[in-house]
């Protein structure tokens, strides 16, 4: 393991990581957010989360 080290900085590699899965998580959140189902600051619409049920009678 030590040999990627060699092939690597450590710094440069940590950073690159951090910022990598810093706009990931930003990706994420903005997809979700653009959903009506996962928005949680707009709050579910009342017909989005209602579910049917038609089996009942």
């Amino acid at each position: 393991m030590h040999r990627i080290w060699l092939l690597f900085d450590p710094r440069q590699a940590l950073i690159g990581l951090s910022v990598f899965l810093f706009g990931l998580a930003i990706v994420i959140h903005l997809v979700l957010l653009s959903t009506p189902r996962f928005n949680w600051l707009e709050g579910a619409k009342a017909g989005a989360t209602k579910v049917e049920n038609s089996a009942l009678p």
